[in-house]
């Protein structure tokens, strides 16, 4: 696929600086793009990539001046991560349509007769996909899904590789010999619209009832969702995030990477937790920042954690 700036910048509501002709065939990162290249630039740090890059377009903030000559054509938009983040949109549309129609008339997958799938999702060889489930428009099953018996699945949804959707929650009763004994786990899973599962993400069923993810939340690789969770429209979790079960997670919220959230805890809306942290009680008050095990308050956290190294370097000294 190829176009010029110039259809770029009406694509994105931009300004041209510099050649309106000058041709884009894929998108790149600043520091890797070559000749026909489509990037961006936002972050400070990579200012000096914008007179080094050998990109034809460079998609930039509409207040950037440059210091030194660019030999990029400047596309001048709002904000260059969500233009960046447009055209990914544009060329992944344009680019993969054939690969996916083959994928949908492929008979190396296992669909059940009474599942139901909607009109324009693409199911790729070797995804499971269970008795009476329910599958939306639009979405995508990429190789290796598996959905279990009646979970149910939204509207352009995207399951990546590996994404197990509905097995069995971790339900086992204590006997007195000493054993375990399994709990029959009789619910499902509910994946709302517009919500995206990384690769060997998984997210099991209820032991009654739902486990339920919301409108638009975000799912990296390697996350576990437990039975009877309940996550808010437009959460996002960051790779191997693990929510126990029957946490109820708010909206709007962001979890970042190997983060956790012990069970039965409530979560409120637009609360952001850092890597590595842990929250092993309620969080009551909108939009607080959180780090640390278990977590706290971000501020004090890092008030917490000046003491602590100060501490340590005192220790060192004796």
């Amino acid at each position: 696929m190829e176009m010029t700036a110039q259809s770029l910048a009406e694509l994105l509501s931009g300004e041209v600086v510099g050649d309106p002709s000058a041709p884009v065939s894929r998108p790149a990162r600043i520091e890797h793009a070559r000749k026909g290249d489509v990037c961006f630039y936002a972050n400070p740090r990579y200012e000096r990539y914008v007179y080094e890059t050998k990109a034809s377009v460079l998609l930039v903030a509409r207040d950037f001046e440059p210091a030194r000559p660019v030999s990029a054509t400047l596309i001048r938009v709002d904000d260059p991560y969500a233009a960046i983040a447009a055209v990914l949109g544009h060329f992944a549309s344009s680019g993969k349509r054939g690969n996916r129609f083959w994928s949908r008339l492929s008979f190396r997958r296992s669909v059940a007769l009474s599942a139901r799938i909607g009109m324009g999702t693409y199911i790729y060889p070797q995804v499971y996909v269970g008795p009476r489930v329910k599958i939306g428009r639009d979405c995508i099953l990429y190789p290796g899904v598996r959905i279990y018996h009646d979970c149910e699945i939204g509207d352009r949804c995207i399951l990546h590789a590996g994404a197990v959707i509905g097995a069995d929650g971790f339900g086992f009763a204590p006997q007195p010999d000493g054993s375990w004994k399994k709990i029959p786990q009789l619910g499902n899973v509910v994946v709302e619209d517009d919500v995206e599962v990384g690769a060997n993400s998984t997210i099991d069923r209820a032991t009654m009832g739902s486990t339920r993810i919301g409108k638009g939340v975000k799912i990296d690789n390697l996350c576990q969702v437990a039975h009877n969770v309940e996550v808010g429209d437009g959460t996002v979790m960051a790779a191997m995030t693990g929510l126990a079960g029957s946490a109820h997670i708010g909206k709007r919220c962001m979890f970042g990477g190997q983060s956790g959230v012990n069970g039965h805890v409530t979560v409120a809306d637009g609360t952001v937790l850092a890597g590595h942290s842990g929250i092993i009680g309620d969080i009551r008050k909108p939009d607080t920042k959180l780090m640390g095990y278990p977590a706290l308050d971000y501020g004090n956290f890092m008030r917490s954690y000046a003491i602590f190294r100060r501490q340590g370097t005192t220790s060192d000294k004796k």
